[in-house]
């Protein structure tokens, strides 16, 4: 080669180089999740059920920084919110979205029919219409789906193991949860199959709940059952201590809400959700498409009792109670 051809070739070369070296740095680039939630911002995320998603993609192999990004999105209960947050990742241009809350999907997919949504947590997304099936999702949405509609009858009769003679029972229900419907019927067909009367009580905000505790004592319910809601599940310590207050045995879906100082949960762990949606995530971004993802659904849900609440409120958990116990918070 001349010595002309060289120079030509190495100057080429070099002109190139920048190129080769900023298409390696885009393709190793992370990626990113735009994940919203109803609650605030926890002091630290790694300590709070936040973190499930955190320990999920590190056990897929992912590493925080370098793999991916999660941008957060905390709502604070202000619901409202929810359409500029989505708005506002779209405009990041983010791999996929995965709101953390039902409350949050309607303004998730107004926003977007093309980016991949992964669903951390939802009851009843067929009914809802987020999606066509379980099995075959279709457009762009997949994820995972509770299965708090169904777990009402135990609920309930563990509820009665725990407050013999129950015939009266509150329902604290959030008013604006797309949640609501599917779970307040089962409670109350399984109430009444059972010969308790209910008295539910919807809320949509800290006063409402406030106000609902002394009209369910007036009511003179023996229990109450809360419904999960993206308002309850952010005001989950302030329904707890209410409840302690009124000396009212509680259930709720959820064993954050009984790690707040609630009596019982059965149902699942916000924590395992988040974790979970992990899987969808790695999928997602190897290529798979959300379509073609089904739905989970938990296939087993968890017992958790507060027995220091139980001491606090006077009444004596049964040791069959106990015993079929999954968690014993002490």
């Amino acid at each position: 080669m001349r010595r002309r051809d060289v120079i030509i070739y190495l100057a080429g070369a070099a002109a190139a180089w920048p190129l080769a070296a900023r298409a390696q740095q885009q393709l190793s680039k992370p990626r990113r999740i735009g994940l919203l939630t109803s609650s605030s911002r926890p002091v630290s995320i790694e300590s709070s059920y936040h973190a499930g998603i955190l320990l999920g993609m590190r056990e897929l192999g992912y590493v925080e920084g370098k793999d991916f990004i999660i941008e957060w999105r905390f709502a604070e209960g202000k619901l409202e919110r929810f359409a500029d947050f989505a708005a506002e990742l779209v405009q990041l241009n983010v791999d996929v979205l995965v709101p953390a809350t039902p409350t949050a999907i309607p303004a998730v997919r107004q926003a977007t029919r093309t980016i991949p949504i992964v669903m951390g947590f939802s009851t009843d997304p067929v009914g809802n219409g987020f999606i066509a099936s379980l099995a075959h999702p279709g457009g762009n949405i997949t994820g995972l789906a509770s299965s708090q509609d169904d777990a009402a009858p135990k609920q309930l009769e563990f509820l009665g193991m725990a407050v013999p003679n129950l015939s009266r029972l509150g329902l604290l229900v959030d008013r604006h949860s797309p949640n609501s419907p599917a779970i307040v019927k089962n409670i109350q067909d399984a109430a009444r199959t059972a010969g308790v009367a209910t008295v539910p009580m919807e809320v949509d905000n800290l006063y409402q709940i406030e106000s609902a505790f002394p009209a369910l004592a007036n009511e003179r319910v023996g229990a109450v059952v809360v419904a999960i809601g993206s308002v309850t599940f952010l005001h989950r310590e302030r329904i707890a201590q209410l409840a302690l207050e009124h000396r009212l045995p509680s259930m709720f879906p959820l064993r954050e809400f009984v790690a707040a100082g609630g009596l019982m949960s059965y149902g699942e762990s916000l924590f395992d959700f988040y974790r979970r949606a992990a899987f969808y995530v790695d999928k997602i971004f190897k290529g798979a498409k959300p379509a073609d993802l089904p739905v989970e659904q938990p296939t087993r849900l968890l017992l958790v009792i507060n027995r220091r609440t139980a001491e606090t409120i006077g009444i004596t958990i049964p040791v069959p109670l106990l015993v079929r116990a999954d968690e014993v918070i002490e």
